[in-house]
């Protein structure tokens, strides 16, 4: 059975995001992971929420013989270790909610579906919505100094370059499962912010803490966010551009 918007916002009193005519009741529930985690009550609609959503779309998709790209995340494993996470990897332990519902909602396309694109992003940073970047510019510029977790490791993605990579997928019958972040090795959340800090010419200081120091986030978060990419040469598609670089074109685009 479908939960509707109204009913959830009823039910549970979420604060609606967008304008008054477009609320998008899904998007804010499912891009906190905090959100989910302390409303427990409400953790199991989401996932079963986005898996007919997904699922829904994939029948409609396999009625009319078309292709479906469906954007996942590392969060469907557990991110422990060091190893890079391999796109046929099948060792799946969601570390949250978030991440179960984007695992079954892999699961309902995979099932359903041949001709589909899994793919598999991280650290996620683009010109729509909050990120990252956006936020700890907007608090470096009312701080001297801030603290950045040193112990999550992983490479950032930007929107504009995934979407490249995206056209260049479906417009092949190369389907499966594949991970997609821009090149340039892996990082932590500090390198990261160091890094956008001084492109941008913020003079602020930045003090590496560990997640246990950092210590607000209540949802678990993956310290092995590392996705293996040569899938993607190994089957003809070109690397997304250094993540320094496409961190330069996102600041000139986005004019924080």
């Amino acid at each position: 059975m479908r939960v509707s918007p109204t009913t959830l916002n009823q039910q549970y009193h979420l604060v609606p995001v967008g304008d008054g005519n477009n609320h998008n009741f899904k998007e804010a529930i499912l891009n906190y992971d905090d959100l989910c985690y302390k409303r427990s009550c409400l953790s199991q609609v989401i996932i079963r929420l986005d898996f007919l959503d997904t699922q829904y779309i994939a029948e409609a998709a396999k009625a009319v013989d078309a292709k479906m790209v469906y954007i996942s995340t590392d969060y469907v494993f557990d991110g422990q270790g060091e190893r890079p996470w391999e796109p046929d990897d099948k060792c799946y332990a969601p570390l949250n909610v978030y991440g179960q519902s984007k695992l079954d909602g892999e699961l309902a396309v995979a099932n359903t579906l041949e001709k589909f694109f899994i793919v598999r992003i991280a650290w996620v940073f683009g010109l729509n919505g909050k990120n990252f970047i956006k936020t700890m510019i907007n608090v470096g510029k009312t701080l001297d100094t801030v603290r950045v977790v040193n112990d999550q490791i992983g490479t950032p993605t930007y929107t504009l370059d995934l979407a490249r990579l995206l056209v260049d997928m479906v417009e092949t019958e190369k389907y499966g499962y594949y991970h997609v972040t821009n090149e340039g090795g892996y990082i932590s959340w500090y390198d990261f912010c160091c890094e956008f800090y001084k492109q941008y010419g913020l003079n602020i200081t930045v003090i590496p803490v560990t997640t246990a120091e950092y210590g607000l986030s209540k949802a678990s978060r993956p310290f092995n966010s590392k996705l293996e990419k040569k899938k993607l040469v190994e089957n003809g598609f070109k690397p997304l551009p250094d993540w320094r670089d496409a961190v330069a074109r996102y600041l000139k685009e986005a004019k924080l």
